[in-house]
């Protein structure tokens, strides 16, 4: 039966393997700033020297250290008793995990072999790396915990340091703090500010409430005579949920001079007992109370983070085996009968995706149909949406203006003149606006083969991308059965286009008629007239009040100029009358004077016909009217083969293009793969997907093994004082 801690110990060891582990396990991080003090804190809680001292950064990789008691039938107090020969001989030892045969039973040597992992690592230059040493240390002296030594939180770069070695040390630590299962262990220094303290203030920005941060005070001994740390150890500075721990360091004469940690524990003891301030204290003070109460706060928060552990590995692992089934497995050189199944089986595979995609049962397999129309959907889309749409916002009269449409009519009644309008004018600007139909339904089929090969690219399955030979396959013989079927269902595109063109149909039903058309535009004129009129007769007694106060006075003076106006009007007639008959015969001022002499011209020259020649001159009622009994001749009929081509272009696209590759993309794949002497080379692995089965099958294999030694724990119960018992 295993204890809390030792599962986390063993899942640790289990996920190194792989070198980072999948899943954030509960373990004591340990923070703090250089010379704070941490790795005094570290040795006191093992009882023994054994890590790297220094100046500037000395741990440059994070330290996992699990400790294990070996003392049977009671837990360790933490207080080394007197060193003897038989714990000094072979009952406290280390282990490291990446040289899991040999056992370290001196504590110097494990010292030298950290330095020298380190350095294989991250160099001699002081550079630093996030890849852990993993340290086991079995002793009989104390209790069974899970620790995580990470470099001193630093500002300035020393050596051939990076410039920027300040953030990667940040970097590093805040990737251990932020983990939701992590204890921060936050080690200040008593004689600084505890506002300034970088470890509390790492701590704060992950923990803001202080939930799972402990605080460690030391060098205690070190303040200023006449000062404590009493509001720091209180929580009244900056309040935590676990409280503070007060430590007494080694001093640099004590390491000096070799004194024991046994004899440094009890001057510690005897600095709280004996200070004025400290005495109350005393018994939650010192190394021996912090590994307590480190094993019982990491004991706590394991048996709260065990069931959540326990389903995070039992949902990673079966994401593990939907992944390695769809990677499939690897086949023989020899296994051409294997090769040939699996291909039928990817080749059916792929083809039911792509009929499912087009027709919309595929919904909820992927993030990306969630957020987006996807398959079928787009191609929908742009039936409803984008062609309708457009074909609904075409002007019949685009590029066709009145003096156009009045051109047409003449041209249509040749030398005759017309009593009615032409047939032929109507049926010619008709089919001119028909026409313009075409591009945009070749465009409706232009968009959906588009939409048809994105659906090809985004059906391969886990178990295709595999094989990268065979997915470009797939998709070049998807994209050329869809070329294949892009001509004839543009050919028949425009064939519906032309069947319209061949016959303008004018007694369809919905047609509005000659007939109707006049007396629709008879009935508007009509309102018009009816409502200009009532506008004058508004206006005219306006100005019947206005006129009837001047009435009297303006009548002698009107006689007097009608009299003056007859005169000069019959005298302005009689020129004007001459002056056209004169324009009309070529006749001037110059030609009819007899003084020159010369005599008078009597022939007549017409002027000569323009390349071009239009009608410039305005309108007249009659035209007018013509003109508008085609527009809305034309407007009827352009209605009709609107509504015919919106239904018949999605129709004939589904069932040339769209319904055609739903029916034959797996006999066309089937054809054109589906060869002995094609096998090896398109079911060729890539390393990549070769690399995945590795991983996940290592990262399968790790998980049913942390899974195992989760299982073996049967009972949570924690006894506060007396240890654990399981």
């Amino acid at each position: 039966m295993l204890g809390l801690v030792d599962v986390i110990n063993k899942l640790q060891d289990v996920f190194s393997a792989i070198g980072q582990s999948p899943i954030d396990l509960p373990q004591i991080v340990v923070v703090g700033s250089q010379s704070s003090g941490k790795s005094s804190v570290l040795e006191s809680i093992v009882g023994r020297e054994f890590l790297p001292r220094g100046s500037g950064i000395v741990t440059r990789r994070p330290l996992v250290i699990q400790l294990y008691s070996t003392r049977e039938g009671q837990p360790s107090t933490g207080v080394r008793p007197p060193p003897t020969s038989s714990t000094e001989g072979g009952q406290e030892w280390g282990e490291f995990l990446h040289l899991p045969d040999k056992k370290f039973y001196d504590f110097d040597e494990i010292r030298r072999e950290i330095i020298k992992e380190t350095d294989r690592v991250t160099g001699t230059n002081k550079g630093i790396s996030n890849k852990s040493i993993n340290l086991k240390i079995y002793s009989p002296y104390v209790l069974t915990l899970s620790l995580v030594d990470l470099p001193g939180i630093t500002k300035v770069p020393v050596g051939d340091q990076p410039s920027d070695i300040g953030q990667q040390v940040r970097s590093m630590c805040m990737k251990y703090v932020t983990q939701k299962e992590s204890i921060i262990l936050a080690v200040t220094a008593a004689n600084t500010d505890l506002a300034n303290s970088d470890a509390l203030q790492m701590a704060r920005e992950v923990d803001p409430d202080g939930h799972r941060t402990i605080g460690v005070l030391t060098k205690l001994d070190l303040m200023d005579q006449g000062t404590d740390a009493m509001d720091m150890l209180s929580g009244r500075i900056i309040p935590l949920r676990l409280g503070y721990v007060g430590i007494v360091n080694r001093s640099q004469a004590d390491i000096t001079s070799k004194l024991s940690i046994r004899d440094a524990i009890k001057k510690e003891t005897d600095f709280f007992q004996n200070h004025a301030s400290y005495r109350s204290l005393a018994s939650r003070m010192g190394s021996a109370f912090l590994s307590k109460t480190l094993n019982q706060i990491l004991m706590h928060h394991i048996k709260e983070c065990l069931p959540t552990l326990k389903a995070r590995i039992t949902a990673m692992l079966i994401e593990l085996e939907h992944e390695l089934i769809s990677l499939g497995v690897p086949f023989a050189a020899t296994d051409k009968a294997g090769k040939s199944e699996q291909l039928l089986h990817l080749i059916s595979k792929f083809s039911t995706n792509f009929n499912n995609a087009i027709e919309g049962r595929s919904i909820g397999q992927n993030q990306l149909e969630v957020n987006e129309l996807y398959g079928g959907a787009r191609i929908a889309y742009i039936f409803n949406d984008v062609f309708a749409q457009s074909i609904r916002d075409v002007d019949p009269f685009v590029g066709l203006t009145n003096d156009d449409i009045r051109t047409a009519i003449r041209n249509a009644t040749g030398t005759r003149a017309s009593l009615f309008v032409p047939e032929v004018s109507f049926e010619l600007l008709v089919k001119t606006q028909i026409s313009r139909l075409e591009q945009p339904a070749q465009q409706c089929v232009d968009l959906v083969y588009d939409e048809l090969q994105r659906v090809a690219s985004q059906c391969e399955t886990a178990e295709i991308q595999r094989f990268e030979q065979l997915r470009d396959s797939i998709v070049d013989v998807v994209n050329v059965m869809l070329r294949e079927r892009l001509i004839p269902t543009q050919k028949m595109i425009s064939n519906l286009i032309q069947i319209e063109l061949a016959h303008i149909n004018t007694s369809h039903p919905d047609f509005i008629g000659g007939s109707r058309a006049v007396s629709q535009l008879m009935e508007r004129m009509h309102q018009e007239k009816s409502k200009n009129q009532s506008n004058a007769n508004n206006n005219n007694n306006n100005n019947n009040n206005n006129n009837n106060n001047n009435s009297s006075s303006n009548s002698s003076s009107n006689s007097s100029i009608a009299s003056n106006s007859s005169s000069s009007s019959s005298s302005s007639s009689s020129s004007t009358v001459g002056a056209s008959m004169s324009s009309m015969f070529g006749l001037s001022n110059a030609t009819t004077s007899t003084s020159s002499g010369a005599p008078l011209s009597t022939k007549v020259v017409l002027p000569q016909m323009p390349s071009s020649v239009r009608q410039n001159s305005k309108m007249t009622d009659r035209e007018m009217i013509e003109v508008e009994i085609i527009k809305s001749l034309i407007r009827s009929y352009f209605n009709i083969v609107r509504k015919n081509i919106g239904d018949l272009v999605p129709k004939t696209v589904m069932y040339f293009l769209v319904n055609h590759a739903k029916e034959n993309v797996q006999s066309v794949l089937v054809q054109r793969l589906y060869r002995d002497s094609s096998l090896e080379e398109l079911l060729r692995e890539t390393n990549d997907a070769a690399q995945r089965r590795k991983n996940c099958a290592e990262v399968q294999s790790l998980l049913r093994r942390a899974l195992e030694i989760v299982n073996e724990v049967r009972d949570f119960s924690v006894f506060e004082g007396k240890g654990k018992k399981y």
